[in-house]
């Protein structure tokens, strides 16, 4: 499953771009919005940084416009996704720039319904929200569950990419029900690696090697 950081901050990108792990990065009007970068230059460079997939979102509302400013963001950079919202407008300019080989990711994703429009649509990605999910008592885990077994069961090639994540558990959930990517926030990315257990044994097996007198290998 690849990872994705969730944030348009880029001393945050770049602090984890030398891990390897870091597979893309996904943005939105909300996050470039906080980080008082301008849209055009913040994605150019966390492009720079990282090659893979780089979600920048339109802000356009109409189909015309989502495939005017769509153009302009694929522009940018040969790795940029272009970010569109599941709403019928979002549908139609997502089909429009997949027929003209740009990739898309359809976000706000919240029913097997809406996943399987954006398939068809041709999505290079679809964005099912299920930390949202769980905060209305549904099962945002089983969404992922029940869009991996639609794409399966169709032959659709659009990628899930789980969003909307809340802690390591929904990482952990996402990757078993098959979901093909996950965007996370940087924190919850540096909790992954993280078990006490770990802690633990790492420093019994330090004192150990200290108190038999051995020196640096």
């Amino acid at each position: 499953m690849m990872l994705f950081l969730d944030t348009a901050e880029l001393e945050e990108i770049a602090a984890r771009a030398d891990t390897g792990l870091v597979d893309g990065v996904t943005t939105n009007p909300s996050l470039i919005a906080k980080s008082g970068a301008n849209i055009k230059e913040r994605i150019a460079d966390i492009c720079g940084v990282i090659p893979g997939p780089i979600s920048a979102e339109v802000v356009a509302t109409e189909t015309d416009g989502m495939i005017a400013e769509g153009q302009t963001l694929a522009a940018i950079a040969e790795n940029v996704v272009v970010k569109l919202p599941l709403t019928v407008d979002g549908l139609k300019a997502c089909r429009a720039l997949t027929d003209q080989g740009i990739a898309t990711n359809v976000t706000l994703c919240f029913s097997i319904n809406q996943a399987l429009l954006a398939a068809k649509a041709g999505a290079t990605f679809v964005s099912p929200f299920i930390g949202r999910l769980d905060d209305l008592g549904e099962d945002g885990i089983g969404l992922i569950e029940d869009i991996r077994y639609l794409y399966d069961e169709h032959g659709f090639a659009t990628r899930i990419l789980a969003a909307s994540i809340r802690s390591a558990e929904h990482v952990e959930g996402s990757a078993m029900a098959g979901a093909d990517a996950c965007t996370l926030p940087p924190r919850i990315f540096d909790a992954l690696a993280q078990h006490e257990l770990t802690d633990k044994g790492l420093e019994a097996f330090l004192n150990d090697w200290k108190s038999a007198g051995q020196d640096a290998i």
